[in-house]
Formats: C-alpha cells, sequence, structure tokens
C-alpha cells in the first residue's frame, strides 16, 4: 500500500480513529529506539558512577532506597 492509499483510507475514518492514528503517529516518532534507549541509559550510568566515585554524590544503602520506595507507593 503507498502512502497516497493510505491517507485516503484514513481521511476516511471516523475523527476519533483519526485522532488515534495521529496520536500514534506522532508517538512513533517521538519514542527513541531501542538503541538509543540504551545508549542513553549507558551514558547515566556511566554520569552516575563517575559522581559516585568522585564523592560528588553519598551512597545510599539499598535498603534505605527501598524503604523510600516502598512509602512512595503506599
Amino acid at each position: 500500500m503507498n502512502l497516497q492509499r493510505i491517507e485516503d483510507e484514513a481521511l476516511h475514518l471516523p475523527k476519533e480513529e483519526r485522532a488515534q492514528l495521529i496520536q500514534r503517529l506522532v508517538l512513533s516518532l517521538e519514542s527513541p529506539s531501542e538503541e538509543e534507549m540504551k545508549s542513553d541509559w549507558l551514558l547515566e550510568a556511566r554520569r552516575r558512577a563517575e559522581e559516585l566515585d568522585s564523592g560528588l554524590v553519598p551512597a545510599v544503602p539499598g535498603d534505605d532506597v527501598m524503604r523510600k520506595a516502598r512509602a512512595l507507593i503506599k
């Protein structure tokens, strides 16, 4: 199916369905690829490790983190 045919078909959808299609298409443009996500998370992990290693931020015991997380979801 070519682009013109897809467009023609989409324009014949009910208004609500066209709005849903638009939303899905826009989100697909804004969402990073899986590879971009992996790269971003790796950079973030390295940045945080450097902050810990340099003493810029203090380490927080895992038990404290879990206690705070549980309190937030209650």
